[in-house]
């Protein structure tokens, strides 16, 4: 790989993208790696969780904009193309059955930020700043702002998608787009976290409880409660829920 990496290291996989001199811009090329790697961790037996995580100052800082210029040339079928590519990464990661935790160590801009929006997890240090600055330059949110609305509701959406203005790591936390800023090790902060969920929680349920709440918000009332409902009666027959309830009342300590 050119500018992708995958390393698996006590069921934790880490994916590390590696354009410092681009700041980690996206392009066909990235984009086509991370999609590689991530279905390599996806399916691998070895890796419980993963960390999407990036080299150099920048984590992301969006859309590579020469390749955007140039493929202001193309039809409309291969800019569609090209849209969906990205598009199928970020859905990828959305509806992975693997926790993933984005470690977010410097700026995060458009695509960039859009990599924060669709991890499960996202931390990141004080001095980092978010932004979805499309508007700016004439193009639109269009792939993120799906799954933005969905994290942090319509109405703050409006006003991260509309100004295009950029959020301090603290004005991040604070309107739900991220979990935590660490104001230490932030490496260290993700590894722990991830192994704690490696070894605290059963990686089915937890595969299980993403795939609900991804579901449950195309439903009304009444067909929520009834997939919940058969979910519920599903994960009492399942090989983690039987083990998991055996060691609870046998006094057991059970490692996942």
């Amino acid at each position: 790989m050119k500018y992708v990496n995958l390393e698996i290291e006590n069921r934790v996989g880490y994916i590390t993208i590696n354009r410092p001199e681009k700041r980690n811009a996206l392009n066909f090329e990235v984009v086509s790696e991370l999609k590689e790697v991530f279905s390599e961790a996806e399916n691998s037996n070895d890796c419980k969780v993963i960390v999407l995580r990036a080299n150099g100052k920048v984590f992301c800082a969006g859309a590579d904009l020469e390749y955007l210029q140039q493929l202001q040339n193309n039809s409309y079928d291969e800019n569609l193309e090209d849209s969906r590519h990205l598009m199928e990464f970020f859905k990828m990661v959305y509806n992975s059955d693997k926790i993933v935790i984005g470690q977010i160590h410097g700026h995060a801009i458009a695509g960039g930020c859009g990599l924060a929006t669709v991890c499960d997890f996202s931390f990141t240090v004080p001095e980092a700043k978010f932004g979805y600055t499309e508007v700016k330059i004439g193009f639109i949110p269009a792939i993120v702002m799906v799954f933005l609305i969905r994290k942090i509701g319509e109405g703050k959406a409006k006003e991260l998608l509309l100004t295009g203005d950029l959020l301090s790591a603290e004005d991040a936390v604070n309107c739900g787009l991220i979990n935590k800023v660490i104001d230490g090790n932030l490496e260290e902060y993700v590894k722990e976290f991830a192994l704690k969920l490696c070894g605290q929680n059963s990686g089915e349920s937890m595969a299980l409880t993403k795939k609900m709440i991804g579901k449950v918000q195309n439903m009304n009332l009444d067909e929520g409660l009834n997939y919940a409902a058969a979910m519920n009666a599903s994960a009492r027959d399942s090989k983690d829920c039987k083990a998991g309830i055996g060691a609870f009342l046998n006094k057991e300590k059970l490692t996942w």
